[in-house]
């Protein structure tokens, strides 16, 4: 074997292997919802579902402790349904690409269809929290998205730009939990638990989506992914249009369940502050995670770089 066939078939079978550690890891992590998850337990409306970390109602001046407790639930329950959203839209895609492999390496194939198969479960164990914040929260919460709707939207841009919003997603997943949810005693324990199994198996999901991300991204030319440049940053945008209508309805909703007289000034300052968590907990953790920056850096020129951030920029 020449030595440029070597490096070949090492990097071939490097891939594989990362493919094969995924299965094991997958495995190992496997989980029930009603058995490990819920385990019988409901929501107790006494404690906080997100850390202030991330909900950011700390920030938010005039408001009660009672108050901040229940927009922390309110921005849990939309903070479950997002996942639920994006995850269907991950779960084509992935069931997509997989076809890559119907008659090649099966060790990703089997990686993939189990990347689906969570995904999957994990929107199943999504609805069914929203379905448990129903049966204890007041009457009159919305969450804004149709998840088919965005979907099909995300979906009509390239794979390059969808997979690199998708490593996004599954980075801030990771980071949220690990930085913020579970250092916290002062949250729901079925809440952490919830964030505790999901971000297991994400830990895989983040490996296997990088992998194909880079992979697909050396199959395109410059000017595709300069089209990808562009589409990625059209779903950043998107993305902030779902958040601005959300964090609209989730103000409305505080005002209207909160069990007090709320301004329409107070609503007003309230949907801007939850906006911009939003933002930080859906965009900027996710865009400006460490490991996120060096993966697009690696493929990307510094003309592309300066779009994407002059784009961030301009969302603040």
């Amino acid at each position: 074997m020449n030595m440029i066939n070597k490096v070949i078939a090492d990097s071939e079978f490097d891939t594989t292997g990362r493919y094969a550690k995924c299965i094991e890891n997958s495995k190992r992590v496997n989980w029930d919802i009603d058995q490990d998850v819920i385990r019988g337990r409901q929501f107790d409306i006494k404690q906080k579902f997100l850390p202030d970390s991330l909900s950011k109602v700390a920030d938010i001046g005039g408001l009660s402790d009672g108050d901040k407790l229940f927009l922390s639930q309110i921005q849990g329950r939309t903070y479950a349904n997002i996942f639920g959203l994006v995850e269907r839209f991950i779960n084509t895609k992935i069931l997509e690409i997989g076809q890559d492999y119907n008659f090649g390496d099966q060790i990703a194939l089997e990686a993939l269809v189990r990347f689906s198969q969570e995904e999957l479960k994990h929107q199943q164990l999504f609805r069914k929290i929203d379905e448990m914040c129903d049966d204890v929260m007041p009457e009159g919460y919305t969450f804004t998205a149709q998840p088919n709707d965005v979907a099909h939207a995300v979906l009509s841009k390239s794979t390059w730009a969808v997979l690199a919003l998708t490593l996004d997603i599954e980075l801030f997943t990771q980071a949220h939990y690990r930085d913020s949810i579970e250092p916290m005693d002062n949250l729901s324990p079925l809440w952490k638990d919830v964030f505790l199994f999901h971000w297991r198996e994400e830990s895989q999901h983040a490996i296997i989506d990088e992998l194909e991300w880079v992979r697909h991204d050396k199959s395109i030319t410059a000017e595709e992914r300069e089209q990808g440049v562009t589409e990625f940053i059209e779903l950043v945008a998107a993305v902030d249009g779902i958040l601005q209508r959300q964090a609209e309805a989730d103000a409305s909703y505080f005002a209207l369940a909160c069990g007090r007289d709320v301004s329409c000034e107070e609503t007003s300052r309230i949907e801007k502050a939850t906006l911009a968590a939003y933002r930080y907990q859906y965009i900027f953790s996710g865009a400006y995670h460490p490991h996120f920056g060096r993966v697009l850096g690696s493929m990307i020129t510094p003309a592309q770089a300066n779009r994407i951030q002059l784009a961030l920029e301009a969302i603040k």
